[in-house]
Formats: structure tokens, sequence, C-alpha cells
């Protein structure tokens, strides 16, 4: 598969995304882009430690912390501090791993996928649901 035909599937199948660097600050992508997200008809769970709550859910300090099933870790975190959240993400058995615009890790990326997680990198989910809804 193709990154187009994995965002496809990815956009298809998911209901419940964890934000990993879910923001409270409005003009931040890491809060508009969930924003968006949760309005298309998406479960948002914020992770941030800074937090309590995002958008009218509960917000978790980590992955690991999140009671229930995941579909999609969507990640926005520095390039270099992607892999323990991609362990995170396999570990809680997400389905797929998402690294938002500007994001990438090769290796956490062959990691995730050798564990059976669908990986997108270095695309946005906001603009990657809009093309796919045309």
């Amino acid at each position: 598969m193709n990154q187009q035909q994995v965002i496809n599937k990815i956009i298809e199948s998911t209901r419940c995304i964890a934000v990993v660097g879910f923001s409270s600050k409005k003009e931040r992508a890491g809060f508009y882009v969930p924003a968006y997200l949760q309005q298309a008809g998406y479960r948002i769970i914020p992770v941030n430690p800074n937090l309590e709550e995002g958008l009218g859910e509960r917000a978790y300090a980590n992955l690991a912390a999140i009671p229930e099933h995941v579909d999609l870790v969507l990640i926005f975190q520095r390039s270099e501090n992607v892999p323990p959240f991609v362990d995170q993400a396999i570990e809680m058995g997400a389905t797929a791993v998402w690294m938002q615009l500007g994001i990438y890790h090769e290796e956490a990326a062959a990691a995730a996928q050798a564990a059976g997680l669908d990986v997108v990198m270095d695309a946005c989910m906001l603009v990657e649901h809009q093309r796919h809804q045309k």
C-alpha cells in the first residue's frame, strides 16, 4: 500500500483518536486539527500531562493511561520525540500511527509497521480528511 492508500484506509476505519501533544491554544494545530476531526465525527482523546480536559473529553497524561481502545495515535510532537509514543501505541494495541505535517521518524515507523500498525508520516490529517471528502 502506498501512503495515500494508507491515509484513505485510516480515514475510513478510524473511530477513536488519541492526540499526543493536544494543545489548549486554539491557534495551534494541536488544537484546531483535533477540533476539526471531532466535528467530522471522530472521538478525540487528548493526551497532554498539563491538561485535565480538551474538547469536552478527559485528557490523559500519556497513552498508557487511556482505559479504552484507540484506533489511531495522532502525534503532534517533534520528530525526535516520536519513538516512545510509537512504542506506547504498539503496546496499547492501536491500529495506526499518524505523524502530523513536518513530523517523521523512519525507525519508529518501521517498528510500528513491523508490529502491524498502519503508519502515516509528514501529513496533515485535516487536509487529508478534507481531500478524502471530495
